[in-house]
């Protein structure tokens, strides 16, 4: 290994050396302000992973172009259709053609079976807080009527027990009893009976109709993976009665958590944990071999560095804040794409109970010098701080102006959005009124101490709170919002601890019920991370909706269900939506195949480095 990185510097030093109007030639540099927190698909919640892994697996379909409603064949030769004869049984029977001649980066054939092993493993792993219920889902039987998000709750269900824990000897992963084995057993089975293999075909028998179910086949969670090379490497073995012992994994105790094998355009070459990935050309990809050697991913936290190593040709992309667009603008050899749509959602949360010995409520009390446990559950408290936020300045201000105002959770070109859902505008005068009723006048009286969370490197978020701190403190004295900024990994790592009361966010997503359900359904990241009391809420309020939603017979009525879903959320205050960004690439005009050509603003992962050039 070391051998081979020296002889990648040395790559990189002379084709410098040779080509000195286009630095590195055959190496694409990316900068931008995030770390990757794992390289395993069933592991990812995150962007700056999805961004690498986008690049080294393949899904069996992907979106078509900019299109939110069609999709391409990759690993899968056909997209299924009814036309065609490959949906059948209204929606529940869905057959793939499955590409031959592909190779995986350690040169194993790709077979249908490494693709069932792949969407089964997503399942099976079941990372609290994840996205594996965009499988599970479709997947697995419904319990009373309703989608089952975890393999854990049939394994209960079946058992006759009342938690997960129950199952197992104290301490272990050793079933207490045959029975508790068997109904295990049985419930990973009621997965695996879904596939069905014939020759090169996969033949997939969903319990139910699933509308989103092409949502769910081009998430991270269905990426295809060896299945010979995770075994080997100590991931589950593909075994009915072993699958608990891989659930829920501590992400860097997960066997795949730094390594890859997939069949996508690049491999792995180096992974330097916050700092950078490389990537290096898979020369046997069956579309044939990128254009470009080497994809280095650096995380640069600092704008100015980010903008100088633009500016001298040691970066070909990266991203920049909105506030500082105007700095990269005319600078001579740079593009600046204009505004594309983009797939995320930034808001401020509350949790509406977290643990009691969080530091960031403070003394825990409504005294003065903190805030109960619980302070987000009442709406009065929460109306009263959406009606705070000056959303117009924000985003012109702070955004110039590359973005629209959200009103709830599905974004404009979303099945389910409906402008006529009323916003929230700031009107200090309401949140005055809205913080007086709250627990009987006693938090007017004697104020609050409260902690922000943000995430350090988006100096957007950094902006977002102290705006929100400078309103309440002018609405009263005695609100106090002590901004915290923490690095990504601990952010991510205490929100979904549900130690967080007050967090700043982004959520990417380009599905409406996947919005949904990470923001409200009870089983979603959100919902980990806000607290029981959020959950209890969920349950009844969001819960029967969203399955409502899945379930509707046709598009036309799922998108009144959502739009149920909107009115709910603003009535109830849930979060303040901020901004719902377009975005600007900025890149060195040396760089071809960007944008528009190879660009899609509703794909979660942002580039995918197949086709550029220099």
């Amino acid at each position: 290994m070391k051998a081979k990185i020296l002889l990648f510097a040395a790559v990189l030093m002379v084709t410098v050396f040779v080509f000195a109007s286009v630095p590195h030639p055959n190496t694409i540099i990316y900068e931008h302000e995030r770390a990757a927190e794992t390289l395993d698909p069933a592991m990812v919640i995150d962007t700056a992973s999805g961004q690498i892994l986008s690049n080294v697996y393949e899904t069996l379909i992907q979106p078509a172009g900019t299109s939110l409603t069609r999709y391409a064949p990759v690993l899968s030769t056909n997209v299924p259709s009814v036309k065609d004869g490959t949906i059948l049984d209204s929606g529940k029977t869905y057959i793939f053609h499955i590409r031959r001649g592909v190779h995986f980066h350690n040169g194993d054939l790709l077979t249908p079976q490494d693709i069932v092993y792949s969407l089964e493993r997503a399942v099976v792993v079941g990372m609290a807080g994840g996205d594996s219920y965009q499988l599970t889902e479709p997947l697995l039987p419904k319990i009373n009527g309703n989608y089952v998000t975890n393999l854990t709750q049939w394994a209960v269900k079946l058992a006759g027990v009342k938690s997960w824990s129950d199952l197992f000897a104290t301490g272990t992963s050793t079933p207490k009893n045959e029975k508790y084995k068997k109904a295990l057993i049985d419930a990973f089975n009621l997965m695996s009976r879904d596939f069905q293999v014939k020759g090169y075909n996969i033949i997939i028998h969903l319990p139910h109709a699933y509308s989103p179910f092409f949502d769910s086949l081009i998430s991270n969670m269905a990426m295809v993976m060896d299945k010979k090379w995770a075994t080997a490497h100590g991931a589950w073995p593909g075994t009915a009665n072993t699958w608990w012992k891989y659930h829920n994994p501590v992400r860097q105790k997960d066997p795949l958590y730094s390594i890859t094998n997939g069949t996508g355009p690049f491999e792995l070459y180096k992974w330097v944990k916050g700092r950078e990935v490389i990537l290096e050309r898979f020369d046997a990809y069956w579309k044939g071999p990128a254009k470009v050697k080497y994809v280095v991913i650096k995380t640069v936290p600092e704008f100015t560095t980010r903008k100088l190593d633009l500016i001298r040709g040691n970066a070909d992309i990266i991203s920049v804040p909105p506030q500082y667009i105007g700095q990269v603008e005319n600078i001579k050899g740079v593009e600046v794409s204009r505004n594309i749509p983009g797939s995320a959602e930034y808001q401020i949360s509350f949790a509406f109970s977290v643990n009691p010995h969080s530091k960031y409520i403070y003394s825990g009390k409504l005294d003065g010098n903190g805030i109960p446990p619980d302070f987000f559950s009442n709406l009065d408290v929460r109306k009263g701080f959406e009606y705070l936020f000056p959303h117009g300045i924000y985003i012109k201000e702070v955004w110039n102006g590359m973005g629209t105002e959200p009103n709830g959770p599905i974004y404009k070109g979303l099945l389910g959005y409906d402008p006529n859902i009323p916003k929230y505008h700031q009107n200090l005068s309401k949140a005055k009124e809205y913080f007086k009723k709250a627990y009987n006048g006693e938090l007017w009286k004697k104020g609050f101490k409260v902690a922000i969370i943000y995430n350090s490197t988006d100096p957007t978020m950094r902006q977002a709170c102290e705006i929100l701190k400078t309103y309440a403190m002018r609405v009263n004295p005695k609100f106090k919002i002590i901004l915290v900024p923490t690095l990504w990994a601990s952010l991510v790592n205490e929100f979904l601890s549900n130690e967080i009361p007050l967090i700043a966010l982004d959520w990417f997503s380009t599905s409406s019920y996947n919005r949904v359900y990470g923001y409200l359904s009870s089983h979603g990241v959100y919902a980990l991370a806000l607290g029981q009391k959020f959950r209890k809420f969920a349950q009844k309020e969001f819960d029967p909706l969203i399955n409502a939603a899945v379930s509707a017979p046709n598009l036309n009525e799922a998108k009144k269900v959502y739009q149920e879903i909107g009115m709910k959320v603003y009535k109830e205050a849930l979060m303040i939506w901020l901004i719902h960004p377009s975005r600007r690439l900025v890149y060195r005009k040396w760089l071809k195949g960007l944008y528009p050509e190879n660009y899609n603003p509703f794909r979660t992962k942002d580039l995918v480095f197949y086709n550029l050039s220099k």
